[in-house]
């Protein structure tokens, strides 16, 4: 290409970056300043790809944190923070339930002292109640949820409540159902969940004459009457069999009575539970 040639075609060029700049509203000196970046070797590509191996393994859950320690090179907290947000390294972290942290934040949320502290063997019926809730599948990947409240030394199955959604109307209904037995003084132990904590739970407790109880801060042994059943329910049940809820529902209404009236067990004389309920009342 001939001098004069170049001469005209720079000319052009620099009329066409003068239109552009123009119609993009930006001065034609910041466009060759960003001509200049994008044309720059990226100087933390090669930091890029170690850091990102490190994050390939960790399967996307580790956050700079854990990635300066696992680097086999020494790389500041900073520069690694700066290079996962340029090229979109975003930890999958495990976001906090919202209910559980209402829960913390509200004061009215109470906990109870653990006044069962594992007695579990009693024998006066009607004094001693543990409850839980636990999830039930049915219907392919439909879930339900059973409250239930176990008197500890009959071993009877003297409340239960099934539900769609974990609501705390559902277990509000399994506590009212006690209503007609003579509780008071009585004592009905949980865990340390939010519906066991709520105002109005308390409030229904209190209303039923029955002391609170609960277990230590994730020790499920606490409660260990009320998982034992469960465990039982959930080997004999075969709830995954049915396809609607209020198939569940009948299933579970069966079970129980079962369970209370046709059950025996070794571990109480050999009776069932409504059995040795009266062989206590009447030994008392």
């Amino acid at each position: 290409m001939r001098p004069h040639q170049k001469y005209e075609l720079m000319k052009e060029l620099a009329m066409n970056i003068s239109t552009l700049s123009d119609i993009a509203q930006v001065s034609k000196s910041g466009y060759y300043k960003w001509l200049k970046t994008i044309c720059r070797p990226d100087k933390d590509y090669k930091d890029y790809l170690i850091i990102k191996e490190v994050f390939d393994k960790g399967k996307g859950k580790y956050g700079w944190r854990t990635i300066q320690m696992n680097l086999e090179i020494s790389m500041n907290h900073k520069k690694i923070q700066r290079i996962m947000r340029r090229y979109g390294l975003i930890c999958k972290i495990r976001r906090r339930n919202p209910y559980i942290h209402m829960m913390k934040k509200t004061a009215e949320h109470r906990t109870f002292e653990n006044i069962l502290d594992r007695n579990f063997n009693q024998n006066i019926p009607r004094k001693v109640f543990c409850t839980d809730i636990t999830y039930l599948y049915y219907g392919g990947c439909r879930l339900a949820y059973l409250s239930v409240i176990k008197d500890i030394a009959s071993k009877e199955v003297v409340s239960w409540e099934l539900s769609n959604n974990i609501s705390l109307g559902f277990v509000l209904k399994s506590v009212e159902r006690l209503r007609d037995l003579d509780l008071k003084d009585s004592i009905i132990h949980s865990d340390q969940g939010g519906h066991y904590t709520s105002p109005e739970y308390i409030y229904r407790v209190k209303n039923l004459n029955l002391i609170q109880s609960m277990s230590r801060k994730g020790n499920c042994l606490d409660n260990a009457p009320i998982e034992s059943f469960f465990g039982h329910l959930k080997d004999d049940v075969d709830c995954k069999s049915v396809k609607t809820f209020e198939e569940l529902n009948d299933m579970i209404d069966g079970y129980m009575r079962y369970y209370n009236t046709k059950r025996y067990q070794w571990g109480i004389k050999k009776m069932t539970p409504v059995e040795y309920r009266n062989h206590l009342l009447v030994n008392a």
